[in-house]
Parts: C-alpha cells; structure tokens; sequence
C-alpha cells in the first residue's frame, strides 16, 4: 500500500523532473517604492511627467503589453458628478512585450484616453478641498495573448473589454501622493 500511494504521489507531483520556475510578471519604479509617496515631480505640483517603470517576467507567449494608472480615491462629490468611480490617469495599450523600461517622460504602444479625455500621462492631483488628501494610484500591468484592435484614444472601459479573454498575468504598483 505504502509503494502504491508513493507512486501516485510521483505521477501527480512530477517527482523526478527539473522543476520549471518563471517568476511572476512585476511591476516597479526606481522613483518610489510599492505603498510609497509617489515624489512630486510626477504630480500636478511638479513637471506632470510619468514616472521610470520597470517591467520583469513578461511571459513569453506575451503578444503585447497594457498599463494603466488610475485613482479610485476620488471624492464621492466627483465620482456622482461625473458618473465615474475611479480617475483614470494613463492607459498605455499594445505595448511590445520586450519592453522592459519605460524612461521617465515616456510613452510606449498605443496612448489610450486619461480621465481629461487626452491620450497623455496626467499625474496625481487629489483637490485638496476633499477628504481624504492622500490617493492612492495603481498602476496596472496586463500581459496578453493578442494586439488589441483599438484606434489611439481609446477610453479605458474600451481597453479592458477588449482584453477580456486575453490576459496570461498581470502586475500592480501603487503609489500615494498627498498635497495638504
């Protein structure tokens, strides 16, 4: 009984083949750390540029890459006013999957629309008038199967119906910045 019950054990385990590691896909800035204030030169209050980020373990089978950047701490008054629950910030979209830097300042792939309505980087800016003052801003990194069939300026409920069914792995940073 003890060797049959050991046997199925090294069937369904795979014991005695190499066993195949690939880390999970990640997503880092040099400029700040997961959980971390995001500096002010990437804001509203500094240049308004987007930060370096730094992308690891893509799979291999990635046909492209998506990122977005939003803010679901906007206040209540203007989530009801505008008929939206998160700002978004930046929505970058078939992006090659080699990519594995994007410079501080720069863009890759496809711009989609931010939540001004422009295909630009537009950095924390939480109104200092609302509660709470500090944001938290997730930036977002899918890999996917397929080149999404988009025109530049797609909004970013258009992106993620259009990566449904396509994502291998996905990634997150999440930054804080405050201005009180």
């Amino acid at each position: 009984m003890k060797v049959r019950i050991s046997l199925i054990l090294l069937l369904f385990t795979g014991a005695g083949c190499a066993p195949v590691f690939r880390p999970s896909m990640q997503l880092s800035s040099p400029a700040f750390s997961s959980n971390q204030s995001i500096p002010a030169t990437y804001s509203c209050d500094g240049d308004n540029t987007s930060p370096e980020l730094h992308i690891n373990a893509i799979p291999e089978n990635a046909q492209s890459l998506v990122l977005i950047m939003d803010d679901p701490d906007i206040p209540q008054e203007i989530k009801e006013n505008r008929g939206i629950d998160v700002f978004d910030h930046w929505v970058l979209f078939n992006i090659a999957p080699q990519t594995t830097v994007l410079e501080q300042g720069s863009t890759a792939g496809t711009p989609g629309a931010n939540g001004r309505g422009e295909s630009a980087y537009t950095g924390p800016c939480p109104p200092t008038q609302y509660q709470p003052t500090e944001h938290r801003y997730f930036f977002k990194l899918y890999a996917l199967d397929a080149m999404l069939n988009l025109p530049a300026g797609a909004s970013k409920t258009d992106v993620e119906a259009a990566m449904e069914g396509h994502i291998l792995e996905q990634a997150e940073l999440i930054g804080t910045y405050d201005r009180s």
